[in-house]
């Protein structure tokens, strides 16, 4: 899996070699203050996997507006990931973290204090903005502040926090709905317990420094330059600081911002075209269908409700380890043949799940635990090969004076098509069961596979200087640089 890259790049040749020191033990800090973002994200998406029944029984929800209420969330994401993006470059990475942070608390009052379900909706949908925008601007804070040697690492613990915050919930709902579920207002502790990493976020990045190559882009090469000096040895903070200045000029003079001008390039076209098509295929997987309606697939598939609220930690757990697992090779594997891996494997677990659902008939003592196995086994793969992979690669292939615009984009449709899944997956497994549901996800995969194994250029082991290059000359998609 591992590949060289063109004798040509000759940005990642001239940079000093990563030494030892304070500055790693400093990346590293930042990288977990910033990841409390990514914890919140995962919390957010994951409370609600729990909490559904218990706020259904009490605010009276029927069908349409438990989709709704899940829903809401998913789809302010989109708006969230899109204006937050965009926020970013002109606003800077630091500040609009920071802003994150306030609207995770504020989402989070207004949820736990909610009288009625019209106030619920409002408070989800100020957390959906909040995750949107964390899940757009984080990635890019961090590969921003990386080293090309280990972006993919650094990157990727958002993704590791994002499934760490998951299990949180999935551990937290359990243990909240077998002790208290009896308490009117249970889920609302639920959903109190994710102001603690807000205030952590909001207090931790008043310390942390501003992306050096946003505040390149801004003129402010000085300030760049000691930023680079605390994450980097001081030769190495000075060869970077000039590759970045240099492309940075060459953009500035080419004056490519916006989306008019997005849509007049070709090839920064194709590239935001390749970010829509890979987030969209990360979420057909179905992955997030579990995260928000595990129980619901486990019940389905033979639990019943208190069980299926304790296996559904499964899932939780296994995406913890697969996070830790693609973060160890994150820097030693090409991320497309990362993902072509990922996208069989999901295929083959798709048609297993829908198969077993098929054989093994309703009442089957195997059953559940079958199919409890399989779905382990699918978000496993996702998350050894696929969504760590993902969310490195959209914060790295963008030029970086259309990164924030980029990602946001990509990621609008990402949370689009999950907000979709989401709104409609319960009544596709009521109409189809969990048979034809998997059944389709599987057929969904067959085409992200063949998108991702024709379409995606490879980014690992290059600067983000090198990269820019590579999209805004076209030269990243050469069939030698796909390989």
């Amino acid at each position: 899996m591992a590949s060289s890259h063109p004798a040509g790049n000759t940005a990642e040749k001239s940079l000093p070699p990563l030494t030892a020191g304070p500055h790693r033990s400093r990346l590293g800090l930042i990288s977990i203050v910033a990841c409390f973002g990514g914890l919140l994200f995962g919390y957010d998406t994951g409370v609600i996997n729990g909490a559904l029944n218990p706020m259904t029984e009490e605010l009276g929800l029927t069908p349409l507006t438990e989709g709704v209420v899940t829903s809401s969330l998913v789809f302010a994401a989109a708006i969230g990931a899109i204006f937050c993006g965009r926020l970013s470059d002109g606003w800077g990475r630091r500040k609009t973290i920071i802003m994150l942070a306030v609207l995770f608390f504020l989402g989070t009052l207004v949820v736990v204090f909610t009288p009625n379900f019209e106030v619920l909706v409002v408070g989800r949908v100020l957390l959906g903005l909040a995750v949107g925008g964390a899940s757009t601007v984080v990635p890019v804070f961090l590969a921003e502040l990386a080293p090309y040697e280990i972006r993919g690492s650094i990157s990727g613990r958002n993704e590791a926090a994002i499934v760490i915050g998951q299990l949180s919930a999935f551990i937290i709902n359990a243990i909240l709905g077998n002790t208290l579920g009896h308490l009117d207002g249970v889920w609302r502790i639920m959903f109190a317990i994710c102001a603690i990493p807000a205030i952590c976020l909001f207090f931790g990045m008043l310390r942390m420094p501003e992306s050096p190559r946003w505040l390149v882009e801004k003129g402010r090469d000085a300030e760049a330059l000691e930023v680079l000096k605390t994450v980097r040895s001081p030769e190495r903070a000075e060869a970077e600081l000039a590759q970045v200045e240099k492309v940075a000029l060459e953009e500035g003079q080419e004056k490519q911002v916006g989306f008019a001008a997005i849509l007049k390039n070709k090839w920064l076209l194709r590239i935001l075209l390749v970010g829509i098509g890979l987030g969209v295929a990360q979420q057909l997987t179905g992955i997030n269908s579990i995260m928000y309606y595990g129980q619901i697939v486990l019940i389905e598939s033979g639990f019943d409700s208190s069980a299926a609220l304790i296996a559904n930690i499964a899932p939780g757990v296994i995406a913890v380890v697969g996070a830790f697992i693609a973060l160890s090779y994150m820097d030693k594997f090409d991320r497309r043949k990362t993902f072509i891996i990922g996208f069989t494997l999901t295929t083959i677990c798709h048609l297993l799940i829908g198969f077993s659902s098929m054989v093994l008939e309703v009442g089957n003592p195997l059953r559940p635990w079958v199919i409890l196995f399989l779905v382990v086994a699918f978000v496993g793969s996702m998350q050894t090969f696929l969504n760590v992979a993902v969310w490195v690669y959209l914060s790295e292939v963008f030029p970086l004076h259309m990164r924030g615009i980029g990602m946001g984009v990509s990621i609008f449709f990402l949370w689009v098509a999950n907000g979709f899944l989401s709104l409609y997956f319960p009544s596709l497994v009521d109409g189809m069961g969990i048979t034809g549901t998997f059944f389709l996800f599987g057929a969904l995969n067959v085409v992200a596979l063949i998108f991702v194994a024709t379409q995606i250029p490879e980014t690992r082991g290059r600067t983000l200087e090198s990269l820019d290059e590579g999209v805004t000359t076209g030269a990243i998609f050469l069939p030698t640089a796909k390989k």
